[in-house]
């Protein structure tokens, strides 16, 4: 029996799923987390071999003790996994020093975190980037916004989201900024784009086994910083641009055995970096789009993503396929806004069509909103409706 370490397998709340669908498939699954295991989901216990509880995931050596006891107790650990942003360089150290081979390393985290060596790969894989400055000081930035003229992006080279990212419009921002002696940050032109996802799980031999995407409606570098309400909805397949787009994507990394979420810019209108419509690149994630994304998938394709995952993990394919296509909607509220309808007129109002209501944890409500609505829909029109009706302010 082969041995799967999940690292935080209760957050978010739906990866016990990933965690049920490798025990069904006769892995020993191996749980480390800091939630007593009296808190853990019923479901989540019930899909778990053995917990350990750590006082903290930011402890490394109490991280490091839970990997080496469950290594003396089942033997060789096969697969060790969060499918979590936050910890994949601890994965991936933990990786290296257990010597778990089926996934990254630390050596391989620069090319994977770093958006500035995205930037590298993107272009080894034909696709176009936005131009670039590693923050240093303020002559460096002035020449380079010099290049590109204002508005400017401010973000971390090694960060999640659109955490703590900024737009500059001018030198007044742009000297705020610098005051705050900003470390790690990169300057990249502002490109007047909307978000389109390449959402895959990879085999191991690199290739996609199951395909769709993401598009979101508006900017959510916008929505983090103005508290906004956060709508995008999953396409049953990817556009076929993006779809080419991410395949060359997993090639240039190297991708195996991973679920994957590539972003990349769709051009509302024509750039110094290209023409309107085109895709170019802006990061990847080694690993499922956050929250509920993974369940949108399922609606979106009336399937089982988690079951694919744990698939490819254990057989290197699958043999689930997707059904009925439809859009699946994520349109989330921020608290403190006056809607026009309640939660209960919009469940009621949309009742065939309403897949689940979420609150949103508050780890994850920046760019998220507080209260979530997911809902199928099998035209865009009427997806657009139930958005329009959700957000609507009174």
């Amino acid at each position: 029996m082969k041995n799967f370490i999940f690292i935080s397998p209760n957050f978010p709340a739906n990866y016990w799923k990933f965690c049920r669908e490798l025990k069904n498939n006769g892995f020993n699954v191996l749980g480390i987390g800091d939630c007593p295991y009296d808190n853990l989901l019923f479901e989540l216990k019930n899909s778990l071999n053995e917990y350990y509880k750590v006082n903290s995931l930011e402890n490394y050596e109490e991280v490091f003790r839970a990997v080496a006891l469950f290594t003396f107790k089942y033997g060789k650990i096969d697969y060790l996994e969060s499918n979590n942003e936050y910890w994949l360089e601890r994965d991936a150290l933990l990786r290296t020093e257990f010597n778990i081979t089926t996934g990254f390393h630390t050596e391989d985290m620069k090319k994977v975190k770093y958006k500035s060596e995205m930037k590298k790969y993107y272009k080894k894989a034909g696709i176009k980037v936005a131009r670039h400055y590693l923050v240093k000081n303020l002559a460096g930035c002035k020449k380079f916004i010099a290049e590109v003229g204002y508005p400017v992006i401010v973000k971390p080279d090694n960060g999640v989201g659109a955490e703590a990212t900024y737009k500059l419009k001018n030198d007044e921002e742009l000297k705020a900024f610098l005051s705050k002696k900003p470390q790690g940050y990169i300057m990249e032109e502002y490109l007047d784009a909307i978000v389109n996802s390449y959402d895959a799980i990879v085999d191991g031999e690199g290739n996609p086994i199951f395909e769709t995407g993401l598009v979101e409606m508006g900017d959510l570098m916008d929505i983090v910083n103005s508290n906004d309400n956060s709508c995008y909805y999953y396409l049953n397949n990817p556009l076929p641009d993006v779809r080419e787009a991410g395949r060359k994507t997993l090639k240039a990394f190297g991708v195996k055995n991973r679920f994957v979420h590539f972003e990349f810019f769709r051009l509302s209108k024509d750039q110094h970096i290209g023409k309107k419509g085109e895709v170019v690149a802006l990061e990847v994630n080694m690993r499922p789009a956050g929250g509920c994304s993974p369940d949108m998938m399922n609606y979106a394709n009336s399937t089982d993503v988690y079951k694919i995952w744990a698939d490819m993990i254990a057989y290197g394919k699958t043999t689930v396929a997707p059904q009925e296509k439809f859009y699946c909607a994520y349109a989330g509220r921020r608290r403190g806004k006056p809607f026009l309808y309640t939660e209960q007129e919009i469940a009621d109002k949309y009742k065939d069509n309403v897949k689940q209501i979420w609150q949103v944890p508050d780890a994850l409500s920046g760019c998220m909103g507080n209260l979530s609505f997911l809902a199928n829909f099998k035209t865009k029109g009427e997806m657009n409706a139930f958005i329009d009706d959700v957000i609507k302010e009174k």
